[in-house]
């Protein structure tokens, strides 16, 4: 894999294309994780999804990062899947992680993305990481996008204005 410029845009594209998989994927996630923590959260609209992949993309450190965690999930396969099940979920935990962006984020959506993973599954015919890569891009883009109450408020944990 050679990871070039030109390469980062192919990969975002891809990416941006994925809508129509992913953001179903994100609302049912968000929908299942408000019933567990009783709270109500927003849902994430297709134009949404776009400019947080936008916002990610724009970043050319993150961009290159999450680019090449793209283009090897799309790729990864296992024969009889199981024996890579660990890669495919590294993978798609750090891809989750990186889109999201910092601490607290990251952990949530490392989390967020073994959630999404047990509730997505892809074609026969797909390899084994495409799943763990639309469980990944759900759960890295729901975590960084609002909706959430606690990501509404201030903390009350800010030390500095006290």
């Amino acid at each position: 894999m050679e990871l070039t410029a030109d390469a980062v845009v192919r990969e975002r594209e891809w990416v941006l294309e994925r809508a129509a998989v992913v953001v179903p994927l994100v609302n049912d996630v968000r929908d299942a994780l408000g019933d567990a923590f009783d709270t109500d959260v927003a849902t994430v609209t297709d134009a949404q999804y776009r400019s947080a992949v936008e916002d990610v993309f724009a970043d050319g450190d993150r961009a290159v990062n999450v680019a090449a965690l793209v283009a090897l999930l799309r790729d990864l396969d296992v024969t009889d899947d199981y024996p890579g099940f660990v890669v495919d979920e590294l993978l798609g935990r750090e891809l989750a992680a990186v889109i999201a962006g910092e601490q607290p984020r990251r952990l949530l959506a490392e989390s967020t993305f073994h959630y999404a993973d047990v509730h997505t599954s892809g074609d026969g015919d797909d390899a084994a990481g495409r799943d763990d890569l639309d469980a990944a891009l759900a759960a890295g883009v729901q975590t960084r996008l609002p909706g959430w109450a606690w990501t509404e408020t201030e903390s009350p944990f800010d030390v500095a204005r006290r």
